[in-house]
């Protein structure tokens, strides 16, 4: 098994146990983790602080308006706010791929990594 399979491997358990996601979409799930690149393999880089103002206003800038292409402040935040309460707010661990990929979802944007 590769890293990258280790990876999507622990991303899909997260899915599962603590966001709740009986059938996640694995290959969605498998393009976004290869997209994220090799910040994946750096234990700080590969998690979201979202008690931490500068990290979400990250996630906002590079991934949903860059990647993504959402400029509409509001919903942005909006969905951010809502992934991240799905995720858990207890959950200190949230990975950036997993809040990558409901984001995602949220924004119906799948198709970018086809």
């Amino acid at each position: 098994m590769s890293k990258l399979d280790e990876k999507v491997g622990k991303y899909l358990d997260d899915l599962k146990s603590k966001v709740g996601e009986s059938d996640p979409d694995i290959d969605l799930l498998r393009k976004i983790t290869e997209a994220a690149g090799p910040v994946i393999y750096k234990a700080d880089a590969e998690t979201v602080s979202a008690s931490s103002k500068e990290e979400l206003e990250t996630v906002k800038n590079n991934f949903l308006k860059k990647k993504l292409g959402v400029t509409d402040d509001a919903k942005a935040n909006e969905a951010l706010n809502q992934v991240l309460e799905k995720y858990g707010k207890s959950n200190r661990s949230k990975y950036r791929v997993v809040v990558y990929y409901l984001l995602t979802r949220h924004f119906k944007k799948e198709d970018i990594f086809k």
